[in-house]
């Protein structure tokens, strides 16, 4: 039996048999009745465990080599190898399809009408199908809204849009919990400053429909009242967020079909094992195992004998889920991951969890110590730490480009491809910056090299393209295991 099961069990024993004796749960340290109304209510939920959000795979955290498992054929010197242990999180099986994120536009049209432009920012950028030289008006026309391309990876989404899309869908997870709880009822009349977000009903800004079925007693009220819900019930989960570049690699590279207790017996290239492209099982021997441009000219092969099948992204459930009972972690689109990019991250982030970009803020309040929500019932924050350029290694990310700026010092073939873009006299110069975001997993026009989670490319975080998609990630509160 695992140690940990055991020491759970032995330590449930030892709780049941000190409760036995009063009928009620009790504190092993002052003797007093835990959730009891009669002498203070104070409430204790013994033994939680998390549940898994919806559509969402447990991720169990380890060690691993984070970075290349390949030769360096972009001559980047940006993934060097780097030991490092990522906690147990959840994350989404599939990419984020149309369809989803279609629910997301839809309720935003229901509930902020007379709001066009939060609509407006919220909406994927269909003209990343444009091309000067190329036929892509179906797509601009049908890739987002047809019915035909619901279960496809939503595409033409930045990095700000895919962060707002998991705080809405945290906030609506999160409602739906407490309406099936029957601690809420629906409530379809929402509008503006008055929605609920995870945040604002904890903060008590919400004011919704109290549930008749089930509401939660109030333990420190002498009638017996009901409350609203709060984090120590256990209910709210987690926020939904991008994942980091570590957790997103981590999930990718799947090492627990690689292992033998904790010997590792073989690396991968890809989200499957060794270094072919193909299926070498017998059942289903020679299959293509992602999505992506096998050659110049060559996206999906010859008609008749199509190796992958799709000319552009594929359905979110397409090929065979990786050892985590994740889809298409190499290849069909890139996807966002929370980081700031920096060519040597890997050389300056810390051991446990590491990720570049950490920006800490705190709830705003008002003269009389109240929160203070926005137009779109959002609580408002202030910036309390920024940590991006924390130790970066880059003495030259914090400058501001002005007439003193030299760029002579940097003009070596390495600085220009990694740090700025020299043009005519003149011209503006533009660093990797702060707004700089890692993308990783290789697309469908993408050749097999980037389809290695190791390697690591960077948009601003405002910009979109056509083969660039997210999942979301959750944390994992308690065990780092799952029952």
């Amino acid at each position: 039996m695992n140690i940990k099961i055991l020491t759970r069990w032995c330590l449930g024993i030892l709780f049941l048999i000190s409760c036995s004796k009063s009928g009620k749960e009790v504190s092993k340290t002052t003797g007093w009745n835990y959730n009891d109304p009669e002498n203070g209510g104070f409430e204790y939920k013994y033994d939680f465990e998390q549940e898994a959000g919806p559509g969402l795979v447990f991720i169990e955290g380890g060690t691993f080599t984070m970075g290349q498992v390949e030769q360096d054929v972009m001559g980047d010197w940006n993934n060097a190898p780097r030991r490092v242990t990522v906690a147990s999180f959840y994350m989404d099986e599939t990419e984020v399809s149309n369809v989803d994120y279609r629910e997301y536009i839809y309720w935003l049209r229901r509930i902020y009408p007379d709001n066009p432009e939060k609509i407006s920012a919220a909406l994927p950028d269909t003209l990343v199908w444009r091309e000067e030289l190329a036929y892509n008006e179906p797509f601009i026309q049908n890739y987002f809204s047809h019915p035909a391309y619901s279960d496809y990876p939503v595409v033409g989404v930045s990095w700000k849009q895919a962060n707002d899309y998991c705080r809405w869908r945290t906030d609506r997870v999160n409602e739906r919990i407490l309406i099936n709880e029957g601690i809420l009822e629906d409530d379809l009349s929402q509008r503006g400053e008055n929605v609920f977000t995870t945040e604002s009903y904890l903060a008590g800004l919400y004011i919704g429909v109290e549930g008749k079925r089930n509401p939660l007693q109030d333990l420190r009220s002498e009638e017996g009242g009901s409350r609203r819900a709060n984090r120590t019930d256990g209910l709210i989960l987690p926020s939904y967020r991008l994942p980091t570049e570590a957790e997103w690699e981590y999930a990718a590279l799947a090492l627990i079909g690689n292992s033998e207790g904790e010997q590792l017996y073989s690396r991968k290239i890809y989200a499957w094992n060794g270094n072919l492209l193909r299926s070498k099982d017998k059942k289903t021997k020679g299959l293509i195992l992602a999505n992506f441009t096998r050659g110049r000219g060559d996206l999906m092969g010859v008609a008749g004998a199509l190796n992958d099948g799709a000319a552009i992204s594929a359905p979110v459930y397409s090929f065979q889920p990786n050892d985590f009972g994740l889809y298409c972690m190499s290849g069909n689109v890139n996807e966002w991951v929370y980081d700031v990019y920096r060519p040597m991250s890997p050389m300056d982030i810390n051991e446990f969890q590491p990720v570049r970009g950490s920006v800490y803020t705190a709830l705003k309040k008002d003269a009389e110590g109240n929160f203070i929500r926005d137009q779109y019932g959002e609580l408002k924050t202030d910036t309390v730490a920024n940590y991006t350029n924390y130790l970066d290694g880059d003495p030259l990310s914090n400058l501001s480009i002005g007439d003193d700026w030299k760029s002579k010092e940097m003009m070596t073939k390495n600085t220009e491809n990694m740090y700025a873009i020299h043009e005519s006299s003149g011209a503006r110069i533009k660093f990797i910056s702060d707004q700089a975001r890692v993308y990783k997993g290789g697309s469908w026009k993408d050749r097999p090299y980037w389809l290695g989670p190791g390697t690591r490319r960077f948009l601003d975080e405002n910009e979109s393209r056509n083969d660039i998609g997210f999942r979301c990630a959750m944390t994992r509160v308690g065990s780092t295991d799952e029952f």
